[in-house]
């Protein structure tokens, strides 16, 4: 057994989406749709080029995200969705993690439509979309569902990690 499997075996997994978790995506497509006029764009914002490039972090994400890494109890892994029209889009998260998270997910970003495939033991999400729904550990529903137009169990960072930290 390598070191890298054992310290796995160890430790919990905790997935953690990008957009709406770490990534506060609300804020840019805001920024990006103002004055936009076409109307597929203003229906699917996250086809809009360059959306991923340079959104600001969620708030609370960054300092979550370190001291969960700290506590020494977690694996940390990204799993996000890429829009499959919008080519750039993965390259995108993939360099925003890196400038803002660097070190942390390093080659542990899994880009998938398909959550309900992951085998861990948390997945921090605010939606229930692409397999979230049917993650088959302990899904952390997080902050402001867009789509049900209401708060999820966990709101904040400070909420989850106070389910994962004490």
């Amino acid at each position: 057994m390598t070191l890298l499997s054992k310290n796995i075996l160890e430790k919990k997994i905790v997935f953690i989406d990008m957009d709406g978790v770490i990534v506060d995506l609300g804020k840019e497509i805001e920024l990006k749709t103002t004055g936009l006029k076409d109307k597929k764009l203003l229906k699917s914002p996250d086809l809009i080029k360059g959306i991923f490039k340079n959104p600001p972090v969620y708030q609370g994400a960054k300092n979550a995200v370190h001291e969960l890494n700290q506590s020494g109890k977690y694996e940390l892994f990204i799993a996000t969705s890429a829009p499959w029209e919008n080519h750039e889009s993965a390259t995108h998260k993939r360099v925003w993690l890196e400038k803002h998270f660097k070190g942390v997910f390093e080659k542990k970003m899994i880009i998938t439509h398909r959550k309900d495939l992951l085998i861990g033991d948390y997945l921090i999400d605010d939606r229930l979309s692409n397999g979230a729904e049917y993650f088959r550990g302990e899904l952390l529903s997080f902050g402001w569902n867009y789509e049900k137009k209401k708060w999820n169990t966990f709101p904040d960072w400070k909420s989850v990690l106070e389910k994962l930290l004490n």
